[in-house]
């Protein structure tokens, strides 16, 4: 029994039953990803001797040379790994990796009859590296993993002097450099082309089309450029105080949040306002709170 006011009682519920819905709307982006990389693999990619990097890479190597199912290959490879990498990816994580790695394993045995849909290689790396990488990226948004060469290279960062990325990136250029021995060099080149669309596709799925851009303008029209940004995009700005180095005088800083789809708009603006003005632009992989929400222009 609980001492806490009754409307604490009623905002832990609510707290609850939000937190069911993000877990069971993970599931469910889990399945949904898991099941389009199974499809990409074997109704794409494999019946043309066609591979990805990292342990899916591996696997169908594996595959091919030992006639095992694939999903067998797929589940072994990446189950030390997520043993190793334990402690330092977390619970969540590892079992959510655990989790999405079964359905895919299922998924390929399960359509491992499936005929190919097409038999011509450029069309299945371009078709199934899309696939794959959809499904790649709901996987990765949705708080897992499909592979457990990131894990490795977590591991590996740790101890020498190059980054994740590039052990991975070094990890994959050996795994596909194999294809060449194993598949034909055609094959290997075939692979290279899925594994650069999957990767792209990836970053789309999990930055979304509207990517998110951070802006940061320095003008002496910084009330019009201001303005202009809130009326005529329907985005809030902040004005940031600033001292110019070389000069020390006082300098308005604009700072807003924009889509990569309102970035021409945004540069016509400026140009129009200020030709002169400092105008940076980066890029961001997410956004919470505040008023990012775009208002409605009348």
């Amino acid at each position: 029994m609980s001492n806490l006011p009754n409307g604490a009682v009623q905002l832990s519920s609510q707290h609850q039953k939000l937190t069911r819905l993000k877990f069971l709307r993970r599931v469910m982006f889990m399945i949904i990803g898991s099941a389009l990389v199974s499809v990409a693999l074997e109704v794409f990619l494999v019946p043309n001797n066609i591979i990805d990097g990292g342990i899916v890479g591996i696997s169908i190597i594996l595959s091919h040379l030992s006639h095992f199912p694939l999903g067998i290959f797929l589940v072994l490879l990446n189950l030390p790994f997520l043993l190793i990498g334990y402690k330092q990816i977390g619970k969540t994580f590892a079992l959510s990796t655990l989790f999405s790695v079964i359905l895919m394993s299922v998924g390929t045995t399960l359509l491992h009859p499936v005929q190919a849909f097409t038999i011509d290689p450029l069309l299945a790396a371009v078709f199934g590296g899309i696939i794959l990488g959809i499904g790649v990226g709901l996987v990765i948004r949705s708080g897992g993993s499909l592979d457990g060469t990131e894990i490795v290279a977590i591991l590996f960062s740790k101890k020498s002097p190059f980054s994740v990325g590039e052990i991975v990136m070094f990890f994959n250029f050996f795994i596909l450099g194999s294809a060449g021995f194993v598949f034909g060099w055609d094959h290997a080149m075939y692979s290279l082309i899925a594994y650069y669309i999957a990767f792209k596709m990836i970053d789309i799925t999990i930055e979304g089309l509207d990517q998110s851009k951070s802006v940061w303008i320095i003008s002496d029209e910084f009330s019009k450029i201001g303005d202009s940004i809130t009326s005529r995009l329907g985005r809030g700005v902040t004005y940031l105080k600033g001292e110019g180095a070389f000069t020390g005088d006082d300098k308005k800083v604009i700072f807003s949040v924009i889509t990569r789809l309102e970035e021409a708009k945004l540069k016509s603006i400026v140009d129009e306002l200020d030709p002169k003005a400092f105008l940076a632009i980066g890029n961001i992989h997410d956004v919470k709170g505040g008023r990012f929400k775009k208002k409605d222009i009348h």
